[in-house]
């Protein structure tokens, strides 16, 4: 009765933290209510799953009728009625991205309807392997050992040519991370449509912003050179990332790297250090030659408040020529990109909706 009890109480700590964690003075790399609520909001059938197993046991035995049974009993149905919720307000993603792509590009840009992979996530959220995509494992880009390497996801089914490259850069705080984490649901389903997906790793250890700069720099070119091999266009090459990897894309595209547009995730785009003599953040090299931005932040970050965000996109659309496109999504947390959800399905709408208005009005 007692583990019921721990278990129904844990699993309200949780989602209290993902409805509504209290939001920090700054960003910062790592915080308390990221860690208690971010899995529980992306993910609340795993919640579900966690409430069921240690409760429906003692659940079962109404006949026990003590005092504790229905505590447990009305614990449980308040997380229910939580995660529920939690579910629920995953839907107002999309109007949010239809929003931003309407007001951005005009009316009739914004996504449509799109199958949705219940199954995935429900079932196996965190799976984001398809037998119709190929991985092509740790190609060098540079010198260093394991710095220096990228994974290629090319289509076994689509062999045509001239399809975007998608290139993305994983977050981490500049300081961890991998290629195998993040965005893996996104470069699964865009490579299964034919493009040719990058996912890189950068040096994070005995090096300053100058040089993962330069990392991020290397591996798009890498991408427009080798383009053509896996069948991509090198002339619709896409800088992306999440939180400091969208501030390495986003860097590295407005200080002279050459891109089609830019998709940034939950990013940070302030000021870092260690750069030396080049630009420390996407901030200082706003210019209007600038490519067009496809940025996405959650309402509830608390990693990366969305005011900065929300500043970026505000002062980089006051001077480009190229659309900005800011959507900010209602009850949506830092790393949303991880696994498979509503939520993260939307947003691959909408980046495949940018990437096609984009190369429209490249064709105009």
């Amino acid at each position: 009765m007692t583990g019921a009890l721990a278990t129904s109480l844990l699993v309200a700590l949780f989602v209290a933290m993902a409805l509504r964690p209290p939001m920090p003075r700054h960003s910062s790399p790592f915080n308390l209510q990221f860690a208690l609520g971010w899995l529980i909001n992306e993910q609340p059938f795993l919640g579900l799953a966690w409430l069921g197993s240690g409760t429906v046991p003692v659940l079962g035995h109404p006949q026990l009728g003590r005092p504790v049974w229905w505590l447990v009993a009305a614990l449980t149905a308040l997380d229910v009625a939580a995660l529920a919720r939690i579910a629920w307000r995953t839907r107002s993603a999309r109007p949010a991205l239809s929003a931003a792509l309407d007001g951005a590009f005009g009316a009739g840009s914004a996504p449509g309807p799109s199958l949705r992979p219940w199954w995935r996530i429900v079932l196996v959220p965190v799976v984001s392997w398809r037998p119709d995509v190929r991985r092509v494992r740790n190609r060098r880009y540079g010198p260093a050992r394991r710095g220096h390497r990228l994974d290629v996801y090319v289509s076994r089914r689509h062999h045509s040519r001239n399809t975007p490259v998608f290139v993305y850069l994983h977050g981490g705080g500049f300081r961890m991370g991998s290629k195998l984490l993040g965005a893996r649901p996104l470069l699964y389903r865009v490579a299964a449509r034919g493009w040719v997906c990058v996912s890189a790793d950068y040096r994070l250890v005995g090096v300053g912003y100058e040089d993962q700069l330069a990392d991020a720099r290397a591996v798009l070119a890498w991408a427009r050179a080798h383009a053509s091999e896996y069948g991509g266009n090198p002339q619709a090459l896409f800088a992306a990332g999440g939180s400091a990897g969208a501030h390495l894309a986003a860097t590295a595209a407005l200080s002279g790297t050459r891109v089609a547009g830019v998709v940034g995730l939950y990013g940070y785009y302030g000021g870092v250090g260690g750069a030396g003599s080049g630009p420390d953040s996407p901030a200082a090299c706003i210019h209007p030659g600038a490519p067009p931005f496809l940025l996405i932040h959650g309402a509830l970050d608390t990693l990366v408040l969305s005011r900065d965000a929300r500043d970026f996109a505000r002062r980089l659309g006051a001077v480009s020529r190229r659309p900005v496109v800011y959507a900010e999504l209602p009850g949506t947390q830092h790393n949303f990109d991880f696994f498979h959800s509503l939520r993260c399905h939307t947003v691959v709408d909408a980046v495949v909706r940018f990437v096609e208005l984009t190369a429209e009005q490249a064709r105009l």
